[in-house]
């Protein structure tokens, strides 16, 4: 019966041993659902303001309505004269402030008459 009691506080020192690997590994999966969901969207927002530039509209501001308001600090918006535009998002960082990387979209639609 001693040496099962010697043993019974094994399991918690080998968790607490482990805490800091389990909270790094789930810092990575969120980083990556950070990242994921700031291309997609920037996706969006890039057709977005393509459509907004075709119709004369103002790409920045329809760049803006499609994202989260936490993906706008550092939202870049360059029209170009054939009906592209391209669209930079910044990938926050899940831990902290700052950014991770920046992603570029480019999309393009032909000028539509009114």
């Amino acid at each position: 019966m001693p040496r099962a009691r010697a043993q019974h506080g094994q399991a918690s020192v080998e968790l607490v041993a482990l805490l800091p690997l389990i909270a790094l590994l789930a810092a990575a999966l969120w980083q990556a659902v950070l990242a994921g969901e700031a291309a997609w969207l920037a996706g969006s927002a890039a057709r977005a303001a393509a459509r907004a530039q075709a119709v004369g509209g103002d790409p920045a501001a329809a760049a803006r309505r499609v994202l989260p308001a936490r993906l706008t600090h550092g939202l870049g918006v360059r029209a170009e004269g054939d009906g592209s535009v391209t669209v930079s998002v910044p990938i926050p960082l899940a831990v902290g402030g700052g950014r991770l990387a920046t992603i570029v979209e480019k999309a393009r639609l032909s000028p539509q008459g009114r």
